[in-house]
């Protein structure tokens, strides 16, 4: 799967320096949940549930529209926790 990170997301993960870049793309090529965005029908939410860290949920949101596409940001979304 080819993509990019944004600024953002490159700042992102250097700030969270607890999500590792195999998550990442593991979330974008075998998510558990993908969701499109309420906002922007251009970005798809990808939802991976990382078991080594603490059953925590990674969000790793994604414009698809764009070749390669462009990974926007990454996070664990604290309000997905237990519910994957």
């Amino acid at each position: 799967m080819n993509y990019v990170l944004t600024e953002h997301a490159k700042e992102s993960l250097q700030r969270r320096s607890n999500i590792q870049l195999r998550w990442l793309k593991q979330a974008i090529t075998t998510p558990h949940r993908i969701e499109k965005d309420v906002d922007d029908s251009e970005l798809t939410h990808y939802l991976l549930k990382i078991e080594d860290f603490e059953g925590r949920v990674l969000r790793v949101i994604v414009n698809q529209t764009v070749d390669p596409m462009r990974v926007i940001t990454a996070f664990f979304d604290r309000n997905m926790r237990n519910k994957l």
